[in-house]
Order: C-alpha cells, then sequence, then structure tokens
C-alpha cells in the first residue's frame, strides 16, 4: 500500500464510520477499485485506522468520561452485549460473508428501512432529546438492533440509529448515542483483530499506517461535529436514498 491509496482509505474511514452509510462496505468497494486485495497486512491497516476513528469520538466526548456519567455508560454497556456475544460466537461466520456483492444488498436494504423509519416517526415527536434520559429498556433494544450491523453493508451507525430512532430518541440523540456506542464495539471488534493479525504489522510499512491514521482520526473528528449540525435541520432521508443508489450501482458494476 503506498501513501496515496492510505490517504483514501482513511479519509473514507473517517467520513463513513459515524453516518449510516456503513464504514466497511465503503472499505471494501474502495480497496477493491484501488486494486488492493484483502491481504493480512491490508487487514492489519484497517484495525489502525478503526482505532483512529475511535480516539475521534473519544476527542469529541472527552466531557463525558467522568463518574457524573457512570449511568450513561451503563446503559452503553449493556446495548453492548448482544452485539458482543453474537459477533463473540459467529466471528468466523461473519468474516465469510464478506463481500460486494452481500454489502450491495444490504445497502439498499438498509436505504429501505431508513426511508420507511423516517416515514414512521414524522408525526411523532421524540421522547429523548438528551442521551443521559436513555432508559436501560431503550439501550437493550439500540444494543438488539445493532446485532443487524454484523452483517457487512447493513452499517453499525446505521442500525443502531434505527433502532434508537424507533424506541422515541431524537435523531441528534439518536447519533450521539450510537457515536458512544461505537466505543466498545470497535475497540473490542479491533482487539480481536489485532490478536488475530498482530504479527502483520512486522510486514507493514509504518508510513502508510501512520498517514492512514492520522488522516482518518481528523476526518472522523470533523465529521462527528458535522453530522450533529446537520441532523439539526435535516432528517435521515438523504441516506436513505444514498443507499439506495449506491447499493444498486455496486449490483450494475458487479
Amino acid at each position: 500500500m503506498d501513501i496515496l491509496q492510505s490517504i483514501i482509505l482513511g479519509f473514507v474511514e473517517g467520513l463513513t464510520e459515524f453516518l449510516p452509510i456503513s464504514s466497511t462496505g465503503h472499505l471494501i468497494v474502495v480497496s477493491d477499485w484501488l486494486g488492493l486485495a484483502q491481504t493480512d497486512s491490508n487487514k492489519a491497516f484497517e484495525v489502525i485506522i478503526q482505532l483512529a476513528a475511535i480516539l475521534a469520538v473519544i476527542a469529541s466526548y472527552k466531557e463525558r468520561f467522568s463518574p457524573k456519567y457512570f449511568g450513561l455508560w451503563t446503559k452503553v454497556a449493556l446495548s453492548f452485549v448482544p452485539v458482543g456475544l453474537v459477533g463473540l460466537l459467529f466471528h468466523h461466520q461473519i468474516k465469510a460473508l464478506f463481500s460486494v456483492e452481500i454489502v450491495a444488498i444490504m445497502f439498499i436494504v438498509g436505504g429501505i428501512i431508513f426511508l420507511l423509519t423516517e416515514k414512521y416517526i414524522s408525526d411523532k415527536p421524540p421522547q429523548v432529546d438528551d442521551i443521559n434520559d436513555v432508559s436501560y429498556t431503550q439501550s437493550l433494544v439500540i444494543g438488539i438492533a445493532q446485532v443487524f450491523a454484523l452483517i457487512p453493508g447493513t452499517s453499525r451507525a446505521g442500525s443502531t440509529i434505527i433502532g434508537a430512532l424507533l424506541v422515541g430518541l431524537s435523531r441528534k440523540a439518536s447519533a450521539e448515542f450510537s457515536f458512544l456506542l461505537a466505543l466498545p464495539v470497535m475497540a473490542a471488534a479491533s482487539g480481536l483483530d489485532l490478536i488475530s493479525h498482530y504479527q502483520d504489522f512486522a510486514n507493514t510499512s509504518f508510513l502508510p499506517l501512520i498517514v492512514g491514521f492520522i488522516v482518518a482520526f481528523i476526518t472522523a473528528y470533523l465529521v462527528i461535529k458535522l453530522f450533529i449540525r446537520f441532523l439539526a435541520n435535516f432528517t435521515f432521508v438523504a441516506f436513505g436514498w444514498y443507499r439506495i443508489v449506491f447499493g444498486a450501482l455496486l449490483l450494475l458494476l458487479y
């Protein structure tokens, strides 16, 4: 992998990780367009840029890391349990699902679900606008919804946001809870991948890793800030249509 490729992939990871459009799906597609095979060293690179996205969340919500938010983090932990159990039990089977065709189909399915969800909640005022007010029951339902994100192309952010919208969170609260829930999920996934691919870092050039990490961090940090501003004035409809169009193009091209 050269520097330009690492910049592109770092940008794609940072741009898509916290938007409901599937970072994994985009990385698979963009890597394919760049002619990068899914080698062990390239998978190790993806682990590193995912860690950069985790740090972007920590930097964006650093004030939440204090004892007074203990209740919030117990709810985040509860939301993590379903995907943690399923991911641990079916890790290898999930990895076997990774293909452009499955990504394309799930892009379209997810887009349709977003459009239907927006229609369903259009005349229903949100019950929760502050993530500190999320109940344990709502947290568990959001966690169950997140399990669907294990299918490539579904989007972790997308599944958690849809689950949050359906249990009464506002668009802003749904996105913010999704950001925080990304921490245990991505840390666990990255940890497993690091254990699996740690030996591959010895065969990887560190300059592309460093460049990709920096690009992913900066991009993810900016996207988190801009996404919250976007949701103050707009719905998720645009993301639903984007997913449908992008998925259809993938099916035509592949």
